[in-house]
């Protein structure tokens, strides 16, 4: 026989006040810079095509990322993601071989995979922009 008193729950859950834990946060940001990356090897493929192309196709990129703050900020977002997405799967191929799975240690490499991308971001915005 079921129950049929109510059950106190939220009926709408306002997504915008609820907090997740960083491991949560490492695992969205993971799986978000995967598709940033998919999406940004489609132009780096393009652009690789026109580099290899001819001598006129080189310098016509060139002239571009020496020249447009868009397309180096493209390139620093490309980067970006492909830094952190390295840092997740290292994180994640970690924890495959037992260590850092409790939630404790798991926050802890959350939090290291978040700042080291940080850090590869930074660099990375260095590289392009100096």
């Amino acid at each position: 026989m079921t129950d049929s008193r109510p059950v106190d729950r939220p009926v709408n859950l306002d997504l915008a006040t609820m907090k997740f834990p960083i491991t949560a946060t490492a695992s969205i940001l993971h799986r978000v810079s995967a598709v940033v990356i998919w999406v940004g090897f489609a132009f780096a493929l393009y652009l690789l095509w026109t580099i290899q192309a001819s001598p006129e196709g080189y310098a016509s990129v060139a002239a571009m990322f020496a020249d447009s703050f868009l397309a180096k900020f493209f390139a620093w977002g490309f980067l970006t993601a492909l830094g952190y997405y390295c840092m997740g799967g290292l994180k994640h191929i970690i924890q495959e071989m037992g260590y850092f799975e409790e939630f404790e240690s798991g926050q802890k490499i959350s939090w290291l995979a978040i700042g080291l991308g940080i850090v590869l971001s930074v660099v990375m915005g260095v590289v392009i922009w100096a």
